[in-house]
């Protein structure tokens, strides 16, 4: 069974058949004197319409399936978030994007995938983007990485797909003429849903869930947060390099998402990138000591504060990732697993201390 599935959409899985009530001749009795009537119709009760639960979720952003992607392993793709590379290809079929700070004030993406076309530009990897993919117990896709994140690789188990120092995992990807032509090179490196899924069909690496891992996220039709506060427009600043901006859009029911000061648009169809849930967490990332290039440490298994963001209101909520191998859970204030809007989430992980954000 192939790991890439293009994620369908729920309406086209969720079928709506309506129950008409029976009728009777339509006849009215003759009055007492004999007379005949005159022809009265009686309202007609609306039809209720009985919904039909879909056969199965996608286990990364709750939609209706028809078929079950629960053991399957999802791609996670390190995505170039510098201005000079957008647009980005394929992040908006993307299932979940979580956003970090990398060295210098930029942020780098790991953006995980069922299924998608070209993706890119592909780029180098750390050791904390690696916990991410762990999480997932995902595939990583990668051009180069920190020294750190190579030793950690091997350490931790991380089946990894390589642009710059892979064997023939390295054919998958390849070099954009007009982008390098245009942006350089180091912003062309591509690659593909088609080329990933050629060389998993190879065999080099299990495409299905290791024993015993289960989808932590849970979901519901209207993931909208009760009792919170309105959040039409949250503004994240990782560094005074780089904000992430999200504008909810009511007519949608989405999350339209900004950056450098303009939509944030997928090169591939054009259109701005838009998501149904918004994850802001705290934590800390710190300079990696010694570290010439300037490279961060950052901690995701301690646990912390953050924000949820849905439906255009907001909730402080908890989040906490046992082990570098566990996936994230999410907890409202009160203790409860915190339920998201069945759709895309967007997760930005940010420094404590040098990070903000705000909600209009």
């Amino acid at each position: 069974m192939k790991v890439w599935r293009r994620l369908l959409a729920a309406g086209a899985l969720t079928a709506i058949l309506f129950t008409l009530p029976g009728c009777g001749s339509g006849d009215v009795p003759a009055s007492s004197s004999g007379s005949s009537g005159a022809a009265s119709s009686a309202a007609v009760p609306e039809p209720e319409p009985v919904v039909v639960e879909p056969a199965y979720y996608h286990p990364l952003t709750g939609v209706g399936m028809d078929e079950d992607l629960s053991r399957l392993r999802p791609v996670a793709v390190m995505i170039n978030d510098l201005k000079a590379a957008q647009p980005q290809l394929g992040v908006s079929q993307a299932d979940i994007i979580y956003e970090m700070p990398a060295e210098g004030g930029i942020t780098r993406m790991v953006a995980l995938f069922q299924g998608v076309g070209n993706l890119g530009s592909i780029r180098s990897t750390r050791a904390y983007y690696l916990e991410l993919a762990l999480g997932h117990d995902a595939l990583l896709v990668h051009a180069g990485g920190s020294p750190e994140a190579y030793k950690d690789i091997p350490a931790w188990g991380v089946d990894n797909m390589d642009g710059v120092n892979g064997g023939s995992d390295a054919k998958i990807f390849w070099r954009d003429a007009e982008r390098r032509k245009t942006k350089g090179y180091e912003h062309s490196l591509l690659t593909s849903g088609e080329k990933i899924q050629e060389y998993l069909d190879q065999g080099h690496f299990r495409t299905e869930h290791k024993d015993g891992y289960a989808e932590s996220l849970r979901f519901r039709d209207d993931g909208t947060p009760q009792g919170g506060t309105a959040a039409g427009k949250v503004s994240l600043r990782f560094s005074p390099y780089k904000t992430a901006v999200f504008d909810y859009d009511a007519a949608s029911g989405k999350y339209l998402v900004s950056q450098f000061g303009e939509a944030y648009i997928d090169g591939n169809t054009g259109k701005q990138v838009g998501v149904t849930n918004v994850l802001t967490l705290k934590t800390r990332i710190r300079l990696i000591s010694g570290d010439t290039a300037g490279r961060m440490t950052a901690d995701l298994t301690s646990g912390g504060e953050g924000m949820y963001f849905c439906g255009g209101q907001g909730i402080p909520i908890r989040w906490e990732k046992a082990s570098r191998n566990d996936p994230f859970v999410y907890r409202t204030e009160d203790g409860q697993l915190l339920e998201l809007g069945r759709g895309v989430s967007y997760v930005c992980i940010y420094d404590a201390n040098s990070g903000s954000i705000t909600v209009e």
